[in-house]
């Protein structure tokens, strides 16, 4: 709204100053700073709603000493994180920019599903809440709606041609019809990683924020034609918007840590982790940086992996041996290393590092190829 009411008058009056509206990287400073401000006012009366109605059970099968620290802390966090993008987009977006609500819409549709999930475990007791299977009908609902609406719209175009392979400069695939199942897989896959992460204090809020800066870089690359020639990379009419987008949610992510590092005084639920988990998806498909997600995003990939592993091989060696073994002490990976008695802190702010290695590996795909 501000974006538009400041054009307008620039474009009626003139005034000296006003044109710095039409420059991303102002809109995208003033959505940062607008989203972080939100998140770290309005925080305080969220936790004092929260606390009195939505408490989080502790998971069961968590490690004794995760389950003593994490009583009586509620849930649903993640209605900040959403709010505050939702807000500062709206103020400095061009909202009519389908780039835009298109991550919006992602947000929103996979926050309303892990809120139900939420609700469920928290008011109506349900354990587990919402049954896997609702929850795989929803992301891959948003994947079918991503796919076909970027298939079908004209303004996409760019979106189903040829994508590089990342750190290869000639190398590039074409996925056909394989693209909407490639869309469906990607935000079902990634929303569920990071909700696989979100179990320590910071953790989930902390690399997604990281995760989400490094593609708001490849967005304002892909958005100038200079620059994405420069690099080899696909140039994207619409990736300068999501520059934008992209920097409310990470300071949205930095505001949350204000109340969520350790010790917490909230969660972030599933609604924050799979809203967080369906836009990371939809930036990277939007500015076709989607192969790049196993190197930026590979903390989460390590994540679902063990998870993965973990699985399999217990079921293995069930089958094999008449005796499930483990690879590792529990999964997903950051309660192994709890369960080796690292301090909370300590995982998480190593975790941090390991993403910001994966994010720089990340940089380094622009100049191998």
């Amino acid at each position: 709204m501000l974006y538009y009411l400041l054009q307008y008058i620039n474009e009626v009056f003139d005034p000296p100053g006003f044109g710095v509206i039409e420059f991303i990287t102002f809109r995208a400073s003033a959505a940062a700073i607008t989203s972080l401000l939100i998140t770290i006012f309005s925080g305080p009366r969220l936790i004092r709603y929260l606390k009195s109605k939505y408490i989080e059970p502790v998971k069961e099968e968590a490690p004794p000493e995760h389950r003593q620290k994490k009583k009586e802390l509620p849930t649903m966090g993640g209605t900040l994180i959403i709010f505050s993008v939702i807000v500062s987009c709206v103020l400095w977006a061009r909202i009519d920019d389908p780039y835009v609500w298109l991550i919006l819409v992602s947000i929103l549709w996979m926050g309303a599903i892990g809120f139900v999930d939420d609700y469920r475990k928290v008011v109506l007791k349900i354990k587990g809440g919402l049954a896997a299977k609702y929850k795989l009908i929803g992301q891959v609902s948003l994947g079918l709606f991503i796919g076909l609406y970027t298939w079908f719209d004209p303004a996409f175009s760019v979106l189903l041609s040829e994508t590089t392979i990342p750190f290869f400069k000639d190398l590039m695939i074409n996925y056909g019809w394989w693209y909407i199942p490639l869309v469906v897989f990607i935000i079902t896959a990634v929303s569920n990683a990071v909700n696989l992460t979100d179990g320590l204090d910071g953790l989930a809020a902390g690399t997604s924020g990281i995760v989400v800066f490094g593609l708001g870089g490849f967005a304002y690359l892909t958005g100038n034609t200079v620059y994405a020639d420069y690099l080899n990379i696909a140039y994207i009419p619409g990736g300068g918007e999501v520059v934008v987008v992209s920097m409310a949610i990470v300071m949205a992510c930095v505001g949350f840590l204000w109340f969520n590092s350790h010790p917490a005084e909230i969660f972030m639920g599933d609604t924050g982790s799979l809203a967080l988990g369906s836009a990371i998806a939809v930036i990277a498909l939007l500015i076709k940086q989607e192969l790049l997600l196993p190197v930026l995003a590979g903390t989460f990939f390590l994540e679902t992996l063990s998870v993965s592993m973990q699985v399999g091989w217990f079921k293995f060696t069930k089958w094999r041996y008449g005796e499930g073994r483990r690879i590792f002490l529990m999964a997903p990976l950051h309660h192994h290393y709890q369960m080796k008695g690292w301090a909370e802190e300590k995982i998480v702010i190593r975790f941090w590092i390991i993403t910001l290695l994966f994010f720089l590996s990340s940089l380094m795909t622009l100049k191998l190829r």
